[in-house]
């Protein structure tokens, strides 16, 4: 066991001592003066043995390979297997020589310097079951190619800049290119005095610069992330509807995962699945895990073991609570993140003083003449569809699609007829505004896209919402989940009497912040319903600044931050469905409608009837064979008489005549 935690710590150590060299050689380059005299100093004296040397190139490539081994990849295991090996073999050629009566004797530092590289490099080895990341073959192609490019960049223009401004004659015209690289790769280290070249300070600057390009671009590329395009195929959908048809009353957000521009991570056992997205070096899930919260394990594990292969920082957002102790459970941290306001159908009621400004926005919207309708998206002609998706986009502030955990990325595919479309009409009969709901199992709604007209009434979002509730039955609805405000309870507690001085520097920061994004205002917007609050979470990893990559991960995935491939998962979010899938979850929601239609409950004797049937057809006998007539009845002809009688049945076949029991008695 001690041994097995020893060997798992060999990334993370290692990790620390190659950024650590990386650092001190690129200060050794910037100033040899400055490192000296830390060496001067007793205690810091050990920073001597580590293997750097005074060049900027070195001290980025090392400092590159410091996230590579952190990411555990076979690529960076092996590179710094052979730099142990170097440095171990040149401290024993040190002991050597010191052995053998060189000038300068040994000390204690060489002899812990030769046992400290032979003590890593013996880990390293023992390690090398840790750094199981897959590289990729695309990586090494890249990194290939980014070397030969600039390698033949850099070296002409050293070349270049080199024999423009060398001073000293007795250099040949082989010289000039040896000084490029040696001060591409050694920086200040290399001198020109071996090789009869003197240039001025500057061109030595650039010399340098140029090589750590070379080997931070050429580094980045071998050490980046796996990439993986964000397409949900036909058939994640199709798994993901079915699941959602089984258990989508768990989750508000479940319809969000059937964006298109996600990824689905089916578990292994079938039963639940998980959509994310990978954001740069970030595997993003929204939502809670779909299907059977018993099997939300083996997908989180799944998507973890995803994660580890390909070397990216696992995060999740907007998780429920169930959602967040399961994924507590595997090892990521979890954090509040803000509160989804939830409506009762049931419960909500303009009346009341607290629902005043509610109240009045309604009654305002009402005066001046607006109508609402209330249909699915299946009931509105694909012409009629059309025209309200380009008002939505009039509507829209910015030129970014935003969204990602708690929005669709589209408006009027065939595959979302279940979709409940609110649209406002003003008294001249024009469309001033719209809500679309996507579904929340099969009781529940929601939301999805909020637009209005800037010239319309003020308050017809609220008149949108009440006349929604208000028709909810229309549309089978007991529950509205609207906007998530994000951090909700700092605003709450922050705005009150007695709040603390920590909530009131953070009530003031948002504050602040809410100028530049909707941050109190959707919290303001959401507690005049006075609605239930369900808290959301988002979950990451301990190491490798789990919260700070989450973070950027999730800005750029809502479109708060730009992206470089925003183009792409736009195309993909609004790609066209197949007919062949449109066919498919209209089977799905047939047959989840034909599921959930109720049953008419059977009597005790016809229950005995049913199970008796069921005893002769697992005899391997069928009770209604195909020969066998019901009995017939003929009016007698006695006269004064109107009674029936009953014709004789014609005979059973012999099959028949051999079962334990007659027609009379299967009929019951």
């Amino acid at each position: 066991m001690r041994a097995r935690i020893v060997v798992g710590a060999v990334p993370g150590a290692l990790s620390w001592y190659l950024r650590l060299s990386g650092v001190v050689s690129i200060l050794a380059w910037l100033s040899a003066d400055w490192i000296e005299r830390l060496l001067d100093i007793w205690v810091l004296r050990w920073i001597g043995y580590f293997g750097w040397l005074p060049s900027m190139p070195w001290g980025v490539l090392l400092v590159l390979l410091s996230s590579g081994v952190r990411r555990r990849k076979r690529a960076a295991w092996r590179i710094t297997l052979v730099l142990l090996a170097l440095f171990f073999g040149l401290s024993v050629l040190v002991l050597i020589a010191g052995a053998a009566g060189a000038e300068t004797g040994l000390g204690l530092g060489d002899w812990a310097a030769a046992g400290g590289y032979g003590l890593a490099l013996v880990l390293l080895v023992a390690a090398r079951g840790e750094f199981g990341a897959l590289g990729g073959r695309a990586n090494l192609r890249l990194a290939l190619g980014v070397f030969a490019a600039l390698l033949v960049v850099s070296g002409l223009l050293g070349t270049t800049l080199v024999r423009l401004t060398d001073r000293d004659p007795g250099g040949g015209a082989w010289t000039q290119p040896v000084y490029v690289v040696l001060q591409t790769i050694l920086g200040a280290g290399a001198t020109g005095g071996t090789v009869d070249v003197a240039v001025p300070g500057w061109v030595d600057l650039i010399l340098g610069v140029l090589g750590s390009g070379l080997l931070l671009v050429t580094v980045w590329a071998l050490f980046r992330p796996g990439r993986r395009a964000a397409v949900l195929t036909p058939g994640e959908e199709l798994t993901a509807r079915r699941l959602l048809a089984s258990y989508g009353e768990d989750d508000s957000l479940g319809y969000f995962a059937l964006r298109r521009d996600k990824d689905l991570l089916v578990a292994p056992n079938g039963r639940a699945a998980l959509a994310y997205r990978v954001q740069g070096s970030v595997s993003l899930a929204s939502g809670d895990p779909l299907g059977d919260p018993e099997a939300w394990g083996a997908a989180i594990e799944a998507w973890l073991e995803d994660c580890r292969a390909h070397s990216w920082t696992p995060g999740a957002v907007s998780v429920g609570e169930r959602a967040a102790v399961e994924y507590r459970r595997h090892g990521l941290n979890v954090l509040e993140l803000g509160d989804e306001a939830i409506v009762d159908v049931a419960g909500f009621n303009l009346g009341g003083r607290e629902m005043r400004q509610v109240r009045q926005a309604v009654r305002r919207v009402e005066r001046a003449g607006y109508t609402v309708r209330i249909r699915r998206h299946a009931q509105i002609p694909a012409a009629e569809m059309a025209a309200i998706g380009e008002r939505a986009d009039q509507w829209r502030e910015g030129e970014t699609e935003r969204g990602f955990s708690m929005a669709l990325g589209r408006l009027g595919d065939p595959t979302d007829g279940r979709c409940v479309m609110v649209e406002a009409f003003d008294g001249d009969g024009r469309l001033r505004g719209l809500l679309s709901f996507v579904p929340w199992g099969r009781s529940g709604l929601s939301l999805d896209l909020m637009r209005r007209d800037r010239g319309a009434e003020n308050g017809l979002n609220e008149f949108m919402v009440a006349k929604l509730v208000e028709g909810a039955a229309t549309v089978g609805v007991r529950r509205v989940s609207l906007n998530f405000a994000m951090l909700r309870s700092v605003f709450e507690r922050g705005s009150q009497i007695g709040a603390g001085p920590a909530v009131r520097l953070a009530y003031g920061v948002l504050s602040f912040m809410s100028r530049f994004w909707q941050l109190e205002s959707l919290y303001l917007s959401n507690a005049k319903y006075h609605p239930e609050w369900v808290p959301r979470y988002v979950c990451f990893a301990h190491a490798g600044g789990g919260l700070m990559s989450l973070g950027l991960a999730y800005a750029r995935a809502e479109g708060f931050l730009p992206s470089l491939s925003r183009r792409r998962l736009d195309r993909a979010a609004n790609a066209a469905p197949s007919p062949e899938l449109v066919a498919g979850i209209r089977e799905i929601d047939a047959a989840a409608d034909r599921a959930r239609a109720p049953r008419r409950r059977l009597s005790e004797q016809e229950r005995v009837r049913h199970a008796k049937l069921d005893r002769i057809r697992a005899a391997g006998v069928e009770p209604y064979p195909s020969a066998s007539r019901a009995p017939t009845w003929s009016r007698a002809s006695a006269p004064g008489t109107g009674r029936r009688r009953r014709a004789p049945a014609p005979a059973a076949p012999p099959r028949w005549r051999a079962a334990s029991c007659g027609p009379a008695s299967t009929a019951g």
